[in-house]
């Protein structure tokens, strides 16, 4: 197999090869989130027809009038659900705004469940046809796709392939629609600000418009480029916790486009795959060694760190 530590760019791996060979799919997978704390992966199962309806209707949603978009903004709700406007999300230790808005879908939870007071009922905009249905479904494909690669990186670090499905059941998990409008040549700040994301994993469409970069260990930047239809998954803060480090959860960026493209929107449909609010995210014992010492000796749990974070990039 190819040493993944020569490479200068992330590899694309394909999820079927996980039929027939869930341990080399673990392999191949994971050693490239050991080395870049990111993942290509091809044939991933969600529809693309279903891909196709979403993109569509987030089109649809960032076209109506700012008034109309606004009035689905929740105030004080740290953006967790519904409408977040433009330049108002802001990187960590970041002096400038983010150049996007977005829309967040939720959990669909039943009334009275447990974790009904962390996670805040979805809003469904009148204005899009089908907006609602469309969404749910992509959650659905998304979570589907996710609980399969969390089974690859459980097989990789020598863990049973269903070590993940209590972590995430129910979990806080949000799919986002990002909308980066065409910006001028004297736009304020980038599209997205240097970052690491707060969550498990997190598995991207749309990344097929450039921009997306990698801060790499030798500290160079690298461009993410995919095929068509490729999905774009990498590692978040709080899988990073739980390995000790072992999967980075690596900083990322959207540069501004370069000027042919400026005029162009961009759009991408990130899915922030979350463990359940009250898990613990406590070191795994295996990835503590004499040359890892503990990173993170205080456990701590995954709602509680979300909220820690969502203070640090000003949502709340």
């Amino acid at each position: 197999m190819t040493d993944i530590a020569d490479l200068t760019r992330v590899p694309s791996t394909s999820l079927a090869i996980a039929d027939q060979d869930a341990h080399g799919f673990a392999q191949a997978i994971g050693r490239s989130f050991e080395r870049f704390g990111f993942a290509v992966v091809a044939d991933h199962g969600i529809p693309a027809d279903l891909i196709a309806r979403a993109e569509a209707a987030a089109k649809a949603f960032f076209a109506l009038p700012e008034d109309v978009k606004r009035g689905y903004h929740v105030a004080g709700g740290g953006g967790q659900r519904g409408y977040t406007p433009f330049r108002v999300e802001t990187a960590k230790d970041a002096t400038e705004a983010d150049l996007k808005e977005f829309w967040h879908v939720g959990r669909e939870l039943p009334a009275g469940h447990v974790y009904a007071d962390q996670m805040p009922a979805n809003l469904w905009p009148q204005e899009v046809a089908n907006f609602r249905q469309t969404y749910l479904d992509l959650f659905a494909a998304f979570e589907q796709t996710g609980a399969r690669i969390l089974s690859a990186i459980a097989l990789y670090l020598d863990l049973p392939a269903d070590f993940f499905v209590d972590a995430v059941r129910d979990g806080n998990s949000i799919l986002r629609l990002l909308h980066y409008p065409p910006i001028g040549p004297d736009a304020p700040g980038i599209r997205a600000g240097a970052h690491e994301d707060i969550n498990t994993i997190t598995l991207l469409l749309g990344a097929e418009e450039g921009g997306l970069q990698l801060l790499d260990r030798d500290g160079r930047w690298l461009a993410v480029d995919i095929a068509p239809g490729e999905l774009v998954v990498n590692i978040g803060d709080m899988l990073q916790r739980l390995t000790n480090g072992r999967l980075p959860s690596t900083s990322h960026r959207v540069m501004n486009p370069p000027p042919e493209r400026r005029g162009f929107a961009r759009y991408s449909m990130p899915f922030f795959l979350h463990f359940r609010p009250d898990y613990l995210i406590e070191t795994l014992p295996q990835t503590i060694t004499a040359d890892r010492p503990n990173r993170f000796p205080e456990p701590i749990t995954a709602n509680d760190y979300l909220l820690e974070r969502l203070r640090e990039i000003k949502l709340i």
